[in-house]
């Protein structure tokens, strides 16, 4: 199966629509008055699309098993057809719109099965997905013109014994979201140094600024001490975010002092200096962690 560890739980929502044709209108009355001879139609349907929906990844070999947290059935009638619309919910890491689709189609099949003795001439039409929320195509498009600056805080690497990897991992994540790096430095981790950097940046109307290294808890890993001196608004659900999905890879992830927050109009955070941890936090803030852009420009508007 495709590997999904590296994604955030959200809440997903998939409708999925089937439609049932019959050949006359006393198949509809008898599913109306419940007088179908293997019994209520609607009821039987709704039922086994439940299951259907729940045994989803025991027939679908690439289909990751997900809690189902809600499920339910809606049907419209007009003339002859049945239209059954199926809709999913879970708080998961993928989506559910292959579950819904399934569901849908069994409930059909299930009203095929049902009406058959009644009705040589049902047919079914039209499983297809209507609307899905929650993933990548929910989001909104990522800011073009946010100014990004990457330092890197390390004596060592500052003084060329070590190479930078974290840095440069920040980038390639970026990169992938088609946000380029406009300024990247290695500096020592020096709370003057990092200080006088940032408001460089922010003078030079930097949008964001993302600092790797220097969290640790090592008397010489002063990089949020001297960020937070700067921070005019702080968020703390970014360092938190980053932390809860941290922790759930790495029981070690509670030890890092990352802080984020905003030095005007700058969003600045600050992340560990490993390769696994800003590949965590990047995992876990972006894209979403853009939006910070957007309620800043809708507040300048009010």
């Amino acid at each position: 199966m495709v590997d999904i560890t590296h994604k955030i739980n959200t809440l997903r929502i998939a409708t999925a629509q089937a439609v049932v044709q019959v050949s006359k209108q006393e198949t509809i009355d008898a599913i109306k008055n419940r007088n179908v001879p293997k019994g209520d139609v609607f009821e039987m349907a709704k039922a086994a699309g439940f299951l259907a929906v729940k045994k989803t990844p025991d027939l679908l070999p690439d289909c990751h098993p997900i809690p189902v947290e809600y499920t339910g059935v809606n049907y419209r009638i007009e003339n002859l057809s049945i239209f059954i619309e199926l809709t999913v919910k879970t708080i998961y890491k993928t989506g559910v719109e292959v579950e819904a689709m399934h569901g849908a189609s069994v409930v059909a099949l299930t009203m095929y099965d049902m009406l058959k003795p009644i009705d040589k001439g049902v047919e079914i039409h039209n499983i297809k997905l209507l609307e899905k929320k929650g993933g990548k195509s929910d989001r909104k498009a990522v800011p073009a013109d946010i100014k990004t600056a990457v330092i890197v805080c390390s004596d060592r690497i500052a003084q060329g014994v070590g190479e930078d990897k974290s840095g440069k991992k920040i980038i390639e994540k970026l990169a992938a979201m088609n946000l380029p790096v406009n300024d990247y430095s290695v500096i020592p981790d020096i709370k003057e140094n990092i200080q006088e950097k940032i408001r460089s940046l922010c003078t030079a109307s930097y949008r964001m600024i993302l600092i790797t290294g220097g969290t640790g808890l090592s008397d010489r890993d002063v990089t949020p001490e001297a960020v937070s001196d700067l921070i005019d608004r702080e968020i703390p659900g970014i360092a938190e975010a980053a932390r809860q999905y941290g922790q759930e890879r790495m029981p070690t992830s509670m030890l890092s002092r990352s802080v984020g927050g905003l030095v005007g109009d700058t969003l600045v955070i600050t992340m560990p200096g490993s390769t696994g941890g800003v590949t965590e936090y990047m995992d876990a803030l972006f894209p979403q962690v853009l939006h910070v852009f957007s309620v800043i420009a809708g507040s300048k508007h009010e």
